[in-house]
């Protein structure tokens, strides 16, 4: 029971180097995913799911090194949520590092038209996009006037507003229907 109690406990490396690996590997991973796009973020197809996940699998050792104990794995844990925490409290008292690391917003559609170079900066689909209005309860990429990608992944989308013409012709309409029950209500 001892030396099962020991292996579980027992850090077979030193303490420092335990806590440097993960906020190391922290470090290159914010940055790979600022390199390759807010596309890992926001649109996961299976094959972007697929990397993510691969890419835990891939770096675990990375963090922990040669130590499978518990010990280790909660040092790891550890370290990675305070690196995170010191991180994202840093970024938010400096906002010109913030925005250099996460990036900018990019306009996907514009005043209902469709930013194909935008689209292609991101590695986006107009499809892919649909699919998106459609996930936020549009009909599609023609009902909206305006869509933004976010930094974090997220997407802004503004309805179109109905056209002039298309209004009057609501109001004329409504107008119409009053007038008929009311006449009808008169011939009654």
């Amino acid at each position: 029971m001892h030396t099962m109690v020991q292996h579980m406990f027992t850090l077979p490396i030193p303490l420092l180097e335990k806590l440097l690996r993960p906020m190391l590997v922290y470090g290159f991973l914010v940055l790979l995913l600022r390199v390759f796009g807010k596309r890992e973020l926001a649109q996961l197809n299976p094959f972007d799911f697929v990397v993510l996940i691969s890419l835990s699998n891939t770096v675990q050792n990375a963090i922990i090194g040669d130590d499978n104990s518990v010990t280790g794995g909660f040092l790891g844990a550890a370290a990675l949520m305070i690196v995170n925490y010191a991180v994202v409290r840093f970024l938010f008292r400096h906002r010109r590092l913030d925005q250099l690391v996460e990036g900018r917003a990019t306009t996907l559609i514009k005043d209902g038209k469709v930013q194909h170079q935008a689209l292609a900066r991101e590695l986006i689909t107009v499809p892919e996009l649909d699919v998106v209005a459609r996930r936020q309860g549009f009909d599609g990429v023609h009902a909206l006037d305006e869509c933004i990608l976010e930094p974090g992944g997220s997407f802004a989308m503004k309805p179109k507003e109905p056209a002039k013409d298309d209004q009057r012709y609501e109001e004329l309409k409504s107008m119409l229907a009053e007038m008929s029950r009311k006449l009808d209500a008169l011939k009654g």
